[in-house]
């Protein structure tokens, strides 16, 4: 069966403003957003949080900062985010939490007069060396957890992303997050990759798509739901309900209901 969750919503100002509607709404967990000054490591109190989850018969996961970028050239930029990440997983052990959700980031580029050249690329066994770097020492933090990060697809996988996605995916410590509002807004252009490393997936962000417009209620937009959800369901995948407002969110369940995929 699946899990389905909620993502962090702004209407929603607390942590147990949040749990309580997940409740409501017969979903299972909550993905905690630490782009949010309320969601940093620095402040978030593992006691609480898992208070909370027991009040209201949740549980966590965790999507990092979208800034996060690993492979910096700056050491010590680079460093500032390799330590945000393993001070989150050590708060997801205490949380139980199953994975962490986090984007590859594309780095800076030069414009030039023909064409577009991203730094990462022009210095690509710096970058890729840095990504093995990275894959190492998380799986040596995570250690015998049962625990993942896995990687969302955003705005189009370069040719270095991709290479990089290979090297992480050679450990256990990762896999994949589908966002399939994403991917059909650059065209379906990462449906193909994320198929051929299907094995990989684990977790879904879940939204209606329109043209390039994303995030919107289910049953609203364009996209195959079903044949995605019945993707998740066959890879035993959590799916987060990434709708952006409460109003959205609601009837979203309520489209799953309809539709059988939500009982």
């Amino acid at each position: 069966m699946l899990n389905f969750g909620m993502p962090t919503l702004l209407e929603l100002q607390t942590l147990e403003e949040t749990a309580a509607l997940c409740r409501e709404l017969r979903l299972q967990f909550i993905e905690l957003n630490m782009n949010l000054p309320q969601y940093q490591p620095n402040v978030l109190d593992a006691e609480r949080l898992q208070a909370i989850a027991q009040k209201y018969g949740v549980y966590y996961t965790i999507h990092l900062d979208e800034n996060l970028n690993v492979s910096d050239f700056n050491p010590y930029v680079a460093e500032a985010y390799r330590r945000t990440v393993r001070e989150t997983i050590r708060l997801a052990k205490e949380l139980h939490a199953p994975m962490l959700n986090m984007h590859l980031a594309r780095g800076v580029y030069f414009t030039l007069p023909t064409k577009k050249v991203y730094l990462f690329a022009a210095h690509k066994v710096q970058y890729l060396q840095s990504m093995r770097d990275f894959r190492d020492e998380i799986a040596a933090e995570i250690g015998d957890a049962a625990l993942q990060i896995c990687v969302e697809n955003s705005d189009g996988f370069t040719d270095f992303q991709v290479e990089a996605l290979d090297l992480l995916l050679q450990s256990p410590a990762f896999g994949l997050t589908f966002d399939i509002g994403h991917n059909h807004g650059i065209g379906g252009a990462d449906e193909p990759i994320l198929l051929e490393r299907a094995e990989k997936l684990r977790h879904f962000h879940c939204h209606d798509a329109l043209g390039r417009k994303n995030h919107l209620t289910l049953g609203t937009g364009e996209l195959d739901l079903p044949k995605y959800l019945t993707l998740a369901r066959a890879h035993n995948c959590r799916v987060v309900l990434e709708t952006k407002t409460v109003e959205a969110l609601r009837q979203s369940v309520a489209w799953l209901d309809r539709n059988g995929f939500h009982t």
